[in-house]
This record gives structure tokens, C-alpha cells and sequence, in this order.
């Protein structure tokens, strides 16, 4: 599975922003999906995940209720929605995957940035 993140750029604080992964080379109907971030100076963190039925979400503390992940199988698809963004959500965002046996995702693609401005 190759993943492809895209649509992050530059915001203002309170806009929205929606990032898609696209995944190539095997389906993932059999695989969780999620999305991590990484500040500059800060270790990478984990966002939102979406199982690998596309019916179970996680979401970190910090961007719960702000924060929507959904999937579109028939796209091999999954969107990362950013609403009310504020500055410290400014950071790299990755897309990963993992076999859904497993626990750790081992599939990772190059991030994409999304800066907030105040």
C-alpha cells in the first residue's frame, strides 16, 4: 500500500481545512486507517483513526469534537476534516495504515503541511 496525503496549506484560526490519503496498490478494506502530526520541535502525535471497516473512530483529546475522519472505499480514500482550527494544530500531518491485525501502523506516506496563522 503506497499512501498519498494532500490538501493542507495556510489558514487563518477558526477556518476549516479537509485533507485526503489516498491509498494505491492493495485495498484497504483490510486496513486501519489514521492520521498523526508533527509540530516543529514536537514528536510526531497521534491524531484520528478510522478502522478498517469504516465504522469505528478515535480521535486524540485534542482535536476531538473539532476534527472529523472518514473514509471512501470505493476511493481507497480517507479525509481528515479540520474545523476551528487554531494555531497549535499547525504541524505536518501523515497518513498511515496498518493491517488491521496489527498493532502498530507500519505504512506510512509524506505529510503534508498545514499551517495556522492567529
Amino acid at each position: 500500500v503506497q499512501l498519498q496525503a494532500s490538501g493542507g496549506g495556510l489558514v487563518q484560526a477558526g477556518d476549516s481545512l479537509r485533507l485526503s490519503c489516498v491509498a494505491s496498490g492493495r485495498t484497504f478494506k483490510t486496513y486501519d486507517m489514521a492520521w498523526f502530526r508533527q509540530a516543529p520541535g514536537k514528536e510526531r502525535e497521534f491524531v484520528g483513526s478510522l478502522n478498517y471497516r469504516g465504522r469505528s473512530t478515535s480521535y486524540a483529546d485534542s482535536v476531538k469534537g473539532r476534527f472529523t475522519i472518514s473514509g471512501d472505499s470505493a476511493k481507497n480514500t480517507v479525509y481528515l476534516q479540520l474545523n476551528s482550527l487554531k494555531p497549535e494544530d499547525t504541524a505536518v500531518y501523515y497518513c498511515a495504515a496498518k493491517f488491521f491485525a496489527r498493532n502498530d501502523y507500519d505504512l506510512w506516506g509524506p505529510g503534508t503541511l498545514v499551517t495556522v496563522s492567529s
